[in-house]
């Protein structure tokens, strides 16, 4: 195998013999062969589309299966082969519905009889071996299909709460085919650009289907001890799911906590009004293995960010959705089994206080105090602000972040979302005028609202974001920041600071063009890179 989608892999060029992320290499070999097939399909997708077939299925089933392959969602050999079977049956009935005829390799793949044949297919189609021989131009196409993994997370995440866009599903599906064609520099620069364009889209959907359904999110304390009682944990980023989850669990007697970036659903009306959502339980993904060891209760995982389940937690650990690993019981929306773990389990013997935290400061909390903020700035009072956020990891220099917030000066706001906040979320870092100096925007999915948020202010200055007394100091892990970064890239916006290391997949001549046309820094040090900022 060889994987070098994330942050964390080996040596910082790639995993080829275990995933760092516990991925196996048949599995590794398998999510190649689905990204093959879909690319398949997505170029019969393309000629239908041009012939007025658009399949609302279909363009489902695509991005569910580009977010499958994305880090840390499903390591089941057995739903692979399921997926892959699906796209070659998806693509062939196409093919015929819509009258056309695609006579490339993708799109005439025959999947093997057996598993084990499956995988030998997924090792021919390695995406950083076979996208591309020139090493630039298949670094942009790395950088292209990892963004689109996160593109389709989103979209999907957006689709579960019936928001969909016909465009995302064409782009998704035109990128994937365009990915096996010979693409120049400019060509494939274009389309890294557009890539986070219409993740801008899929966020913006998603964004309208979470607050169109659940409120938007208003500042809330959110306990972190725990309740005397039966307990259930929720992990991974479904509102949906917790949703249902709180409504199957009223008058049960067990109490809901979340963990990782579920954090931010605290702040949601239609969830917190719910008496048995207690509080949240625990840090970042990275550190599931012992905090879900040490939960005396059931734990749900939804979407992703899923670790190889230890032993002692095994049998109370369920997953939901397109998250998967083998031997673990899958649930869908009837979390029936859940709840009876739940109740057979001791649940927290007595309460313990363990402080609150504050979430809630998305873009209509935020923007709805926006006349304080700008008499603040205008005064004085705010200097500056960070958004420090991204994805949270288990390698060494992610302390980095820790330092470098309890180092920002008492006169500037430190924005953050998504799992990088663990390193900090709990730092009491007070006040500039009854305007908390640590505002939680939400998750990895809630990046619409920091830049909506952005652009607000910019408007209110009457000048460009990059013109704002606000610096982007991001951490990044999966694919999801991948699409992210092209989103930020796409806006214009320049002077980002990436760590806590850059990406394996960027060549040096990639990494220069990045450098030279966005001013995309390295992190350095906390007291460098502040002085660096503020002089």
């Amino acid at each position: 195998m060889f994987c070098n989608q994330c942050e964390q892999t080996a040596k910082g060029t790639g995993c080829t013999k275990v995933g760092v992320c516990g991925k196996q290499p048949e599995v590794a070999a398998l999510q190649d062969l689905l990204i093959y097939a879909l690319q398949g399909l997505s170029e019969v997708a393309v000629q239908a589309r041009a012939k007025g077939v658009s399949d609302a299925g279909l363009n489902r089933f695509v991005n569910e299966g580009v977010f499958s392959t994305l880090t840390n969602v499903d390591f089941d050999p057995a739903r692979f082969e399921i997926l892959i079977r699906d796209a070659v049956a998806r693509r062939e009935a196409l093919k015929a519905k819509a009258g056309v005829s695609v006579a490339t390799p993708a799109a005439t793949f025959a999947p093997a009889a057996t598993l084990e044949g499956l995988v030998a297919q997924g090792e021919q189609h390695n995406i950083s071996e076979a996208l591309e021989a020139h090493e630039d131009l298949r670094s942009l196409k790395q950088i292209l299909i990892y963004g689109l993994k996160g593109v389709a997370a989103y979209a999907d995440h957006a689709a579960i709460l019936g928001r969909e866009d016909e465009s995302v599903y064409e782009f998704v599906q035109r990128a994937l085919a365009k990915s096996l064609d010979k693409l120049g520099l400019e060509e494939l620069i274009g389309l890294c650009m557009e890539c986070g364009q219409v993740n801008l889209k899929a966020m913006e959907l998603l964004d309208g289907g979470n607050t169109g359904t659940y409120g938007h999110p208003v500042p809330t304390e959110v306990p972190l001890g725990a309740k005397k009682g039966k307990a259930i944990l929720v992990s991974g980023h479904d509102l949906k799911d917790l949703g249902l989850l709180l409504e199957q669990t009223a008058g049960k007697g067990i109490n809901i906590y979340t963990h990782g970036e579920m954090l931010p659903c605290h702040g949601y009306p239609e969830l917190k009004k719910h008496a048995h959502f207690h509080g949240h339980y625990g840090t970042a993904w990275q550190n599931q293995q012992k905090e879900f060891a040490e939960f005396p209760g059931a734990i749900l995982m939804t979407t992703n960010c899923i670790q190889k389940p230890v032993e002692s937690y095994k049998g109370n650990i369920f997953t939901t959705g397109l998250v998967g690993w083998p031997g673990v019981t899958h649930v869908s929306k009837d979390f029936s089994k859940v709840i009876e773990k739940a109740l057979a389990m001791p649940g927290f013997a007595a309460d313990e206080d363990k402080g609150s935290v504050l979430t809630g400061f998305a873009r209509n909390a935020v923007l709805g105090v926006a006349d304080k903020v700008i008499a603040a700035v205008k005064g004085g009072d705010i200097r500056h602000f960070f958004l420090v956020a991204g994805c949270d990891g288990a390698k060494p220099g992610r302390n980095y972040y820790t330092e470098f917030v309890e180092k920002v000066p008492s006169d500037c706001v430190v924005l953050t979302l998504a799992c990088g906040k663990f390193r900090f979320f709990d730092k009491k870092l007070g006040d500039i005028g009854g305007i908390p100096r640590l505002l939680d925007v939400g998750q990895c999915n809630d990046a619409y609202s920091a830049i909506q948020i952005a652009v607000a202010l910019a408007g209110a200055f009457n000048c460009g974001v990059n013109d704002l007394p606000l610096s982007m100091v991001l951490s990044w892990y999966e694919q999801k920041a991948v699409a992210i970064l092209l989103t930020l890239l796409s806006l214009g916006i320049k002077g980002i600071r990436l760590g806590p290391s850059l990406p394996a997949f960027i060549t040096p001549n990639v990494l220069n063009v990045l450098v030279e046309n966005f001013d995309i820094k390295p992190i350095t040090t906390p007291d460098e890179d502040l002085k660096a900022i503020l002089g």
